[in-house]
């Protein structure tokens, strides 16, 4: 296990780095409001930073999700190389991979997933129909990777949904409920229009396990409180706990829900190392009884606390991360990367916030959106407890190597 960075890994993040502290601003992010800066995302596919996931692998996407989360950029990073770069370039067949790649590369292709419960999409055909209450990026999207109730994966035009409909949050990301109701869909890894009988180039036969409970995305709950799903609601990034399709590397289902969690996982530690770093900053300058806040030991003890939790969902995206590249089985890690970023990203984000006594309450202050993603991304990953049961259900089938 070696999490040191290759050359290109460690360029790529260099590079993402610049680019974010320069077009990132608090100015530029209070313009973009939940949508995309699209300067920002032009900056970025120019500089081919999408494009290079393919090289530099999961790792490197959680690299570049870390620094896109020190500034709470606006972009569909995690997104559109989770859900479509490696989504396509992993489960395409080639003629897809020819086709949808490059503009994934450039930008002028964005995809986003949309993972609803068992049962919540059927296909027929190559045509779907259901709804999926609370899928991200929306509104900026121009394809939704859409799993169907037999976890057959479907690439789905925005502009062939029945309808879009728009939630507008304070949080971040512009979200939104989509309604297929017999939208035409293509089947990744069996290209445009093929039904929903063809197994070719998805999980062979008997790879599909029975439908099981779900876990995962919360829908936004009150957008104030950054969106917190109830524990047990939503629908999104969750898997059943039976969803290892084949075991081993598993199908196309598992593969993407698995980096999908390790990618949002990264770009929580980058939230929380950027929230962190603003508190720090902020107490070694204020002052209270003559003294910078930082001195005091309930200070240090708290910002202690949250610079451990943040390593801790770091390291745990890395190994997943690296897990997921090596080939090896990563279930297990995923959940867990996904469990330490949802829970302890929560702890995070709540003690960068309140280290800043007042100016925390501040809804225009910087640290405040960092709160907002921190509680998002939360809720996107799923409740903790119901992460801990499904891994729960991995150990006692003896899943985990």
């Amino acid at each position: 296990m070696d999490f040191t960075p290759t050359e290109e890994q460690e360029a790529a993040r260099e590079l993402a780095a610049r680019i974010f502290a320069d077009l990132a601003t608090h100015e530029r992010l209070r313009a973009a409001g939940t949508g995309t800066d699209a300067e920002l995302w032009k900056a970025l596919c120019a500089a081919g930073l999408p494009g290079a996931v393919e090289e530099t692998g999961l790792l490197g996407l959680v690299l570049l999700l870390e620094e896109q989360g020190r500034v709470t950029a606006q972009v569909p990073f995690a997104a559109t190389c989770a859900y479509g770069i490696l989504a396509v370039a992993r489960h395409g067949t080639e003629e897809q991979r020819a086709r949808l790649l490059p503009g994934l590369r450039d930008g002028t292709t964005v995809v986003t997933g949309a993972f609803p419960a068992p049962g919540g999409v059927a296909s027929h055909d190559g045509r779907l129909t259901g709804t999926v209450d609370w899928v991200p990026w929306l509104r900026d999207a121009t394809h939704v990777l859409v799993p169907d109730e037999d976890r057959v994966l479907w690439l789905v035009r925005v502009e062939d949904a029945a309808r879009v409909d728009l939630v507008e949050l304070t949080a971040p990301w512009s979200a939104g409920r989509l309604v297929l109701d017999g939208a035409t869909g293509e089947r990744l890894g069996a290209g445009a229009g093929a039904g929903a009988g063809s197994r070719e180039g998805a999980a062979g036969e008997g790879d599909r396990a029975d439908a099981g409970e779900w876990t995962g995305v919360g829908a936004p709950a009150d957008s104030g409180e950054g969106a917190r799903a109830d524990a047990g609601e939503g629908a999104g990034v969750g898997a059943p706990a039976d969803s290892r399709e084949g075991g081993g590397e598993g199908g196309a289902y598992a593969d993407v829900l698995a980096a999908a969690r390790v990618a949002f996982a990264g770009l929580q530690a980058g939230v929380c190392a950027g929230s962190l770093a603003r508190a720090v900053e902020y107490t070694s300058v204020r002052e209270q009884f003559g003294r910078p806040l930082s001195t005091h030991q309930a200070v240090q003890l708290r910002a202690a606390d949250a610079h451990m939790d943040t390593e801790t969902i770091r390291v745990t995206a890395y190994e997943a991360a690296w897990r997921f590249d090596e080939g090896l089985d990563v279930d297990g890690a995923a959940l867990t990367a996904a469990w330490w970023a949802s829970e302890a990203g929560k702890r995070v984000v709540h003690a960068g916030q309140h280290l800043h006594g007042g100016m925390g309450a501040d809804l225009d202050h910087p640290v405040h959106r960092h709160f907002l993603w921190g509680r998002q991304l939360d809720a996107y990953l799923g409740c903790g407890t119901e992460l801990l049961a499904e891994l729960g259900d991995l150990l006692a089938e003896g899943d985990l190597s």
